[in-house]
């Protein structure tokens, strides 16, 4: 397949439809994420069966094994993790929507740093977090309302979907007086974006439009103008809204974008018959709803709140700097784990 691809991708008008060009670019980019890990793996693999002969001749050669197996280890987990993502849409992009919950300005806050945490978490592993397709909602006092971003890169979705839910800080408050922790509360949502090929129908008798100015930063004409859109499936209730452009009729697009997205994500899960809470309840974002603590006084620790899946560490620091690894290495093989079992 990827030979074929890479034909396509070597005829004279391969670039005369855009489109077209670009869906073959997007499949190449997925197909070799999933095959380099593996031809990394075999190439590993005979390095080491050179090495272990030439040191049973040359104890000289002994002292290279040690690090050449580290790496193959290193290798061969890269390997697992990939095959591990067998979603149908694990290999798209990530949209991720994030928006604070109880604990007023400290919740604003800390959903900014979960923001940044994750746009570092990208850029350390090549994903691309475009500038210009970020909505923030800026709180007034600090951090933001609500803000959405799209993590773009092979497998974004198949790594993200592990941080939907409820995160939970715990910090003496930027924001208080004295020394008195605060907890707060920021609700992650992931979704796919999903390919040009997948066609959702929506009528148009079944969703509500509103239009608002976008306050805050982006300059006088977002300020003065109904650029903001927001529509409403009325039969669901759920919504989606844009501000990230000028223009009100590409806000209006990305907005349905959106709402189809996570309509497609209700129906697939409906499907398979596990509904995720995110989707299917109205739950508050506070104490009781939590995947994930985080704590950074008077101790530091994160630690996993999702039975079945054990993983901690006094990390906070680096956590928060975008090392979000060994947590959604653990969401992962949990994943993999109860799939097995529902094959059994």
């Amino acid at each position: 397949m990827r030979a074929g691809l890479e034909d396509k991708q070597a005829e004279p008008d391969f670039w005369n439809n855009q489109d077209r060009a670009k869906g073959v670019i997007n499949q190449l980019k997925v197909l070799n994420s999933l095959l380099k890990p593996y031809e990394e793996l075999q190439t590993a693999s005979g390095d080491l069966a050179a090495m272990v002969e030439l040191a049973e001749d040359d104890a000289a050669f002994e002292a290279e094994l040690e690090p050449a197996l580290v790496k193959a280890e290193k290798q061969y987990e890269a390997f697992e993790l990939q095959a591990m993502m067998s979603g149908k849409h694990d290999s798209c992009n990530a949209i991720v929507s994030i928006k604070p919950g109880a604990g007023g300005t400290d919740a604003c806050d800390w959903a900014e740093m979960l923001f940044r945490a994750y746009s570092r978490w990208a850029a350390q592993h090549g994903f691309d977090v475009p500038k210009d397709e970020v909505d923030i909602e800026p709180n007034l006092e600090a951090g933001v309302q609500s803000v959405s971003f799209k993590i773009a890169g092979p497998f974004a979705y198949g790594y993200m979907q592990s941080e939907i839910g409820v995160h939970r800080l715990v910090r003496i408050s930027r924001f208080g007086s004295g020394d008195t922790r605060q907890t707060s509360f920021a609700a992650v949502d992931v979704l796919p974006e999903l390919p040009d090929d997948i066609e959702i129908v929506i009528k148009d008798s079944d969703l509500e439009w509103q239009h608002f100015s976008t306050g805050g930063p982006g300059g006088q004409h977002q300020n003065k103008t109904q650029s903001g859109a927001r529509c409403i499936h009325k039969p669901t209730g759920i919504r989606a809204e844009s501000r990230v452009d000028k223009s009100q009729h590409k806000n209006k697009d990305n907005a349905l974008k959106l709402l189809k997205a996570r309509l497609y994500a209700i129906e697939e899960q409906k499907r398979l018959g596990a509904v995720a809470q995110q989707y299917d309840a109205k739950g508050e974002i506070a104490f009781g709803s939590q995947i994930r603590s985080y704590v950074m006084q008077p101790y530091t620790l994160v630690r996993e709140e999702r039975d079945g899946i054990d993983m901690k560490t006094p990390a906070v620091a680096e956590v928060l700097d975008g090392d979000f690894d060994p947590f959604m290495h653990a969401y992962l093989r949990y994943k993999a784990a109860q799939a097995n079992k529902a094959k059994k």
